[in-house]
């Protein structure tokens, strides 16, 4: 394939990918095989010779796309958004064009400095406090997922420790250090803290939310007492904006006044929620964030760029740089000290040119843009609140949480046993999928507005079958 060829296959591409957009609402939302149905369809060996573009885009419907469950279409309710746009798919296309590892300034001026720029554009928007501004102390990086964000801060943070304790006792070693170490989460963290304690060797201990599913400092300083007096060393603690099951708010202040007398470091996973921080009605959540040694969300979720992309913001960049700061000669540059150089941010060495969607998207769309698509899903949730409401068997639950484009709702005065094979009926009948959550021994349904697409008439027939299903399920 030489140049000009890519313009005429790229055109097909593009055109299979419009087409697909054109017909996403006609597609079942979830894929409807069985494990190993792709196997079936493809050959046991790679082919000896060269095949025509045009007969990989022609096996495309036939292969691949009825294994895909349509997580933009306006019938996806499940998970959390995964955000996209025209604009971040033609920024993605460039980064592949383009094809750089920017893992320093030198490897790519560009990659680096247009990183540095809309990172802080998007801290400027949200108002975060200026110690998370590269022209600070801090700085902001583009991380894989909020899972990695997790484990690339904890490490700074047991990097940090282990320099101190280490003053105190010169013959101390990491391995000593680890049996001591004591992490603190809510029982409503994301499981990606369990895995970050596991991959690090630290001790968990969860912290029990109150009714409302939120976390507080009181509870955390209680724990703190007492793992103190066991000669343990709690050092890390990450608080939620927007837990998973019901998009509850950790509460900032309390946890992070607690962190601030016992030297612990915060650290905000705001995955899902952190998106809406930019419309100024929702910065109140934000309060008790100037406690935080790092804080993290994903664009990629609900700010129309697409994956990957989550937005870490670090206040001092030093304790990541001597966390992972291994310099080879092959590695050095004359610019080291005057340009930040991001594989000292993170844990891989190579890294895509992933701000160019969001330049992208910022340019195409504007603050005003994003802030009124945030909004419109709000609006969403608001709706579907507004028809479930009509029918007492239903009740919408945790409802104190501020619950943003998510609501989490229940058959009213029933067991679990019933709430479990009303999901099960809604899935099965695959016009919506929804996914579940346990929480305070509640199983609960949550329905998320997620697609780009999504629109009044969309959630309307989401609860016509929910009603439906509900109906037939009952009269059983």
């Amino acid at each position: 394939m030489d140049s000009d060829a890519l313009v005429s296959c790229g055109a097909m591409m593009l055109q299979f990918v419009a087409e697909y957009w054109r017909s996403i609402e006609k597609r079942p939302v979830v894929a409807n095989v069985q494990p190993g149905y792709l196997r079936q369809l493809l050959p046991a060996q790679a082919p000896e010779q060269a095949e025509s573009f045009s007969s990989i885009i022609n096996d495309l419907e036939s292969t691949i796309m009825p294994g895909i469950t349509h997580w933009h279409s306006p019938n996806f309710y499940a998970y959390f958004p995964t955000a996209l746009s025209y604009p971040a798919i033609c920024a993605d296309i460039l980064s592949g064009g383009i094809a750089c590892i920017g893992f320093s300034w030198i490897a790519s001026p560009a990659c680096t400095e247009l990183e540095a720029i809309v990172m802080d554009w998007l801290a400027k928007a949200m108002n975060l406090p200026e110690f998370f501004l590269s022209t600070g102390n801090g700085g902001g990086i583009i991380q894989g997922t909020a899972s990695e964000a997790t484990i690339v801060a904890l490490l700074a943070a047991r990097s940090r420790i282990f320099k101190e304790k280490k003053t105190e006792d010169p013959t101390l070693t990491l391995g000593r250090l680890l049996d001591q170490l004591i992490i603190y989460c809510s029982d409503q963290a994301h499981s990606s803290v369990d895995r970050a304690a596991l991959i690090l060797g630290c001790r968990l201990r969860k912290i029990t939310s109150d009714s409302d599913c939120v976390m507080r400092g009181e509870q955390i300083e209680i724990a703190i007492a007492e793992d103190r007096a066991q000669g343990l060393i709690p050092f890390f603690i990450v608080a939620t904006l927007g837990t998973t099951p019901t998009c509850a708010f950790d509460d900032l202040v309390t946890i992070g006044r607690v962190c601030e007398k016992e030297h612990l470091w915060m650290h905000i996973d705001a995955a899902y929620a952190g998106n809406a921080f930019i419309c100024p009605e929702y910065q109140y959540l934000l309060n008790g964030v100037e406690y935080a040694e790092s804080f993290n969300f994903n664009p990629h979720k609900w700010m129309l760029v697409n994956f990957d992309c989550s937005a870490m913001y670090l206040k001092d960049r030093t304790h990541f740089i001597d966390a992972f700061n291994v310099d080879p000669l092959y590695l050095k540059h004359a610019f080291q000290s005057s340009a930040p150089d991001y594989r000292h941010w993170q844990i891989p060495l190579g890294r895509r040119f992933r701000s160019l969607k969001l330049w992208f998207v910022f340019r195409s769309f504007g603050l005003d843009g994003l802030r009124a698509y945030i909004r419109k899903h709000i609006q969403l949730a608001n709706y579907f609140i507004s028809l479930i409401s009509k029918d007492n068997r239903f009740e919408i639950v945790f409802t104190a949480a501020a619950q943003l484009g998510l609501v989490c709702f229940r058959l009213k005065n029933s067991s679990n046993e019933l709430n479990e094979r009303l999901l099960k009926a809604l899935n099965d009948d695959k016009r919506i999928y929804l996914v579940p959550s346990m929480v305070k021994q509640k199983y609960i349904l949550r329905l998320a507005i997620c697609s780009w697409l999504a629109d009044e008439k969309h959630v309307k027939f989401a609860w016509d079958v929910i009603e439906q299903v509900t109906n037939k399920l009952l009269s059983e």
